[in-house]
């Protein structure tokens, strides 16, 4: 009986990590396909070169 509950609790636990795995890699919206949460394609090179320039202007 210890035994069944305790491997249902490990099933239960598995369930729970591979749904959320998941639920957040399809969530996603503007990250990559690996599910880490971060902004890897999102990246706006043009942004970033016009902040860099206006800098450079300042400076």
């Amino acid at each position: 009986m210890v035994q069944e509950l305790l491997i249902l609790v490990i099933f239960l636990v598995a369930a729970f990590y591979v749904g959320s795995v998941l639920y957040r890699s399809f969530s996603a919206k503007s990250s990559c396909s690996k599910g880490c949460g971060g902004a890897c394609s999102s990246i706006d090179f043009k942004k970033i070169q016009k902040d860099l320039e206006k800098k450079q202007v300042k400076a």
